[in-house]
C-alpha cells in the first residue's frame, strides 16, 4: 500500500472516529463532513469523483426530506400526543403490554414506511406515549432504534440500504419474500426477546392509563393521512421499480403545504424543526467510502469472499455477515452497502452469500448509534425531546441484541436452501 491509500486511510478512519466518539460534543455531520472536505482539499480525492459520490445519495437525500417534513408537521399538529393517549389508554397501565403494543407499531411502520421513517415519525411518538404514561421513556425509545433495523429486509422498501446494496438488480417482491420472509421473522422475534428481557427491570413499575383522550385536529389528520399516503405510493413505487426519493419527498411537501395553507402560516417554523444535518452527515460518509474504494479495498474484499465461497458457501455466508454488521457500525450502513455492493460485483458469490450480507447490512447497525442511518435520526429526535442516550449505554444494549438476532436470521437464510 502506498502513502497515498495510507493517507486516505487515515483520514477516512479519523473522521469515523470523530463519528463515533463526537468529540467535544460536536455533531457526528462535522466530523463526516471535515473528512470529506481533507480528502477532497489534499487531492487525496478528485473533487470530481467527490461530487459523484455525494450524487449518489440524492434519492436518500430526497427520502429524508419527505419523511422528516411528514414527522415535523405531524408533531406540531398534536398527532403524536393524539396516537400517544390512545396506545397508553390501550396498555391498560400495563407496561410489558405498551411495550408489545409500540414493538408491534414499530414493525408495521418500518416494513411499509422504512427503517428511516421509524425513527423519524414513531419516535416523537413512543416518547409522547411515556410521557402521558407517565413511564420511564428510555425502554420504549429502544424499541424504536431496534426494530427500525430488525424489521428493515421485510419488504425491498423497508430500508434504502436495501436499494444501496442491490442498486437496478432489487430481486422481484415474490422472490425477496421467499428469501427473507423466515429470516426476517427470526430477527423481528429475537429482537423483541432479548430486548424485552434486557429492560425488564424498567418495565416492572405500574403506569397510568387513565389518560386524556385529546382530539385529533384537522392538521393532525393531513398528516396521518399523508402518512397512510406515503406507505401506499412507497409500496407501489417499489412494485414499480423506481426510486423511492422524489415521491416521498413530494409527498411530505404537499402535506405540509396544506397543514400550512389551511392554518394560513409560513413555513419557516416547520423548516427549521427538520433535522437537516443528517444531509451533510451522508454525504460525508459516501464521500469517505468512495476514496477507500478507490484505494483497491472493494477488489481485495471481493477477492477475499469469492475464495471463502469457493471453500463453503455457509462459512462465506456467515463470515461475511459477521464483518459487515462490524463494520457498518464503523462507518454506517448506508456506505458499508455501498462498499459490499462493489465487493459482490467482485466476487460473483451465490445468492446466500448475497442475502446473507444484506441482512448484515440492514441488521447489524443494531449494535452501535452510528451503525445506521436511521439510528442517528433515532438519536437526533430523542435529543430534541431532552433525553440523552450516550455510545456506551446504546453499545451495552446493541452487544445483547444484535448478535442473537443476526445469528438467527442468518441461519433462516441458509436453511431455506
Amino acid at each position: 500500500m502506498g502513502a497515498t491509500e495510507l493517507a486516505v486511510w487515515a483520514v477516512a478512519l479519523a473522521a469515523a472516529a470523530g463519528v463515533l466518539a463526537r468529540p467535544f460534543g460536536w455533531p457526528e455531520a462535522v466530523w463526516a463532513v471535515a473528512g470529506a472536505l481533507i480528502l477532497l482539499a489534499s487531492g487525496l480525492l478528485p473533487v470530481r469523483a467527490g461530487l459523484a459520490a455525494v450524487g449518489k445519495g440524492l434519492d436518500v437525500y430526497l427520502f429524508l426530506t419527505g419523511m422528516m417534513l411528514l414527522s415535523e408537521v405531524a408533531r406540531r399538529e398534536g398527532l403524536f400526543d393524539w396516537a400517544a393517549a390512545k396506545a397508553a389508554r390501550h396498555a391498560r397501565g400495563d407496561p410489558r403490554r405498551l411495550f408489545l403494543l409500540i414493538y408491534a407499531v414499530g414493525v408495521v411502520v418500518t416494513t411499509f414506511l422504512s427503517n428511516d421513517a421509524t425513527a423519524v415519525v414513531l419516535t416523537p411518538a413512543v416518547f409522547a406515549v411515556a410521557r402521558a404514561a407517565d413511564a420511564e421513556p428510555e425502554p420504549y425509545l429502544f424499541i424504536c432504534a431496534m426494530i427500525a433495523n430488525a424489521a428493515s429486509f421485510v419488504l425491498p422498501i423497508s430500508n434504502p440500504a436495501n436499494l444501496v446494496l442491490y442498486g437496478a438488480h432489487v430481486p422481484a417482491l415474490g422472490a425477496w419474500l421467499a428469501s427473507f420472509a423466515l429470516p426476517s421473522a427470526a430477527a423481528i422475534l429475537a429482537t423483541y426477546l432479548v430486548l424485552a428481557r434486557v429492560e425488564g427491570r424498567a418495565l416492572a413499575a405500574s403506569q397510568a392509563h387513565d389518560i386524556r383522550q385529546p382530539p385529533l385536529s384537522p392538521g393532525g389528520a393531513t398528516a396521518l393521512a399523508g402518512i397512510c399516503a406515503a406507505a401506499v405510493a412507497l409500496i407501489a413505487v417499489s412494485a414499480a421499480g423506481q426510486a423511492l426519493g422524489l415521491p416521498t419527498c413530494l409527498l411530505g411537501a404537499a402535506t405540509a403545504g396544506l397543514v400550512l395553507v389551511r392554518k394560513k402560516e409560513a413555513p419557516w417554523a416547520v423548516l427549521k424543526g427538520v433535522s437537516w444535518s443528517v444531509m451533510p452527515l451522508v454525504a460525508g460518509l459516501f464521500v469517505l467510502v468512495e476514496a477507500l474504494d478507490r484505494t483497491g479495498l472493494a477488489a481485495g474484499l471481493g477477492r477475499a469472499l469469492a475464495g471463502a465461497a469457493a471453500t463453503s458457501v455457509a462459512g462465506a455466508a456467515a463470515g461475511g455477515a459477521a464483518v459487515l454488521a462490524l463494520a457498518c457500525n464503523l462507518v454506517n450502513n448506508l456506505p458499508a452497502g455501498l462498499l459490499a455492493r462493489a465487493t459482490l460485483a467482485q466476487a460473483h458469490p451465490p445468492q446466500k452469500v448475497v442475502d446473507a450480507l444484506l441482512i448484515a447490512v440492514d441488521l447489524g447497525p443494531n449494535l452501535a448509534i452510528t451503525g445506521s442511518l436511521a439510528t442517528i435520526l433515532w438519536l437526533t429526535a430523542i435529543r430534541r425531546e431532552g433525553e440523552r442516550i450516550g455510545f456506551w449505554r446504546f453499545l451495552r444494549t446493541g452487544a445483547l441484541v444484535m448478535p442473537p438476532a443476526l445469528i438467527a436470521a442468518v441461519a433462516a437464510r441458509l436453511a431455506l436452501g
